[in-house]
């Protein structure tokens, strides 16, 4: 992740948070919530990119270089977020009083 993210970055990140974590109450489970999530941002970033190439054809010759792209990234954040949860874990899984 780029050190020069704009200043609403994580407020964008918590709203899609907090919409997936009312879905856990409906749904009953944070394993197809975060399914649902992880689909969702893959549809759009498949659009992200798209709205970039002029083709279908340049779309698939980077094909490779844009999921490449968006797999660094996901595993950067991901790694990032599990070592705060691991570095933090009693404090962010203490049951609620």
């Amino acid at each position: 992740m780029k050190d020069d993210i704009d200043e609403n970055f994580y407020s964008r990140a918590d709203e899609h948070i907090n919409l997936s974590n009312q879905q856990i109450e409906m749904v009953g489970g944070r394993g197809k919530v975060s399914a649902s999530m992880m689909y969702g941002t893959a549809r759009f970033n498949a659009w992200v990119s798209a709205c970039g190439f002029s083709s279908g054809e340049e779309m698939a010759e980077l094909k490779e270089k844009t999921i490449e792209y968006f797999c660094q990234q996901y595993r950067s954040m991901l790694e990032k977020n599990v070592d705060d949860y691991i570095k933090n874990f009693n404090a962010y899984m203490k049951p609620p009083h």
